[in-house]
């Protein structure tokens, strides 16, 4: 006897790891937003190869995405050097308070600039 496998249409798998992306920071406790951050920290922790503890990191995710909100909520705010530049300031303060990262790379903060601000030109 033959099994006949239950065909599913192809987009079926799209749509469950979409859902499975939205939905992958609740194990930590944050949102999609502050996931996509602590996803570029981590990344940058592997990148420049160093450590940086899970807790804190997820901690300065929230605070980089309330940073970049907070400056991105003006129409224009890519098209303005004084609110970019607010935002860069923000961001080292930042950065420097959670002792992100341990390590002085200065490659760091400028990829992490400009992940933040291609993420909010991308989600607007």
């Amino acid at each position: 006897m033959k099994c006949i496998e239950k065909w599913q249409p192809p987009w079926t798998d799209l749509i469950w790891e979409v859902h499975k992306e939205f939905s992958a920071g609740d194990a930590l406790g944050i949102d999609f937003e502050e996931k996509a951050f602590y996803d570029i920290l981590k990344e940058l922790c592997i990148k420049y190869d160093f450590k940086y503890p899970d807790d804190k990191m997820i901690e300065l995710a929230k605070a980089v995405k309330d940073l970049v909100d907070g400056q991105a909520k003006f129409p224009d705010w890519n098209k303005r050097d004084d609110i970019k530049s607010a935002l860069k300031v923000g961001l080292i303060l930042l950065l420097d308070e959670f002792g992100y990262p341990p390590v002085e790379r200065d490659e760091v903060y400028v990829e992490l600039f400009e992940q933040a601000e291609n993420f909010k030109k991308n989600n607007n």
